[in-house]
């Protein structure tokens, strides 16, 4: 090996752990936000069967799909029953990290049939 070439390995190692620390970095935050989506997905479907059997009940069918969403750590943003059916969006937040600053949203509709 020459003195010119003393240290090339280093250099090439820290490249590759770097740029193994990126990209595991990037699918943490991308697991972080399925997992998100998930949560905000099952948040807003379990808000809408508890309103929609709340309505059936004849009771307040947003404060229970409120009341449901909280306890699954969503706020319920919209909420409307129409007939026999009651539609509801939730927003869970996000992983605030590496930049991501976005909560994510879901929807959900239940109803008899």
């Amino acid at each position: 090996m020459t003195r010119g070439e003393r240290g090339a390995a280093s250099l090439l190692v820290v490249s590759c752990v770097a740029l193994l620390l990126l990209i595991g970095c990037a699918l943490g935050v991308v697991a972080a936000m399925v997992r998100a989506h998930r949560a905000a997905q099952s948040a807003a479907d379990l808000a809408a069967l508890a309103g929609a059997a709340a309505h059936q009940r004849g009771e307040g069918a947003c404060v229970a799909a409120s009341s449901i969403a909280s306890a699954n750590g969503a706020s319920l943003d919209t909420c409307s029953a129409s007939g026999d059916e009651v539609w509801v969006s939730v927003t869970v937040p996000g992983p605030h990290w590496l930049g991501q600053t976005s909560d994510l949203s879901a929807e959900a509709r239940a109803g008899p049939g």
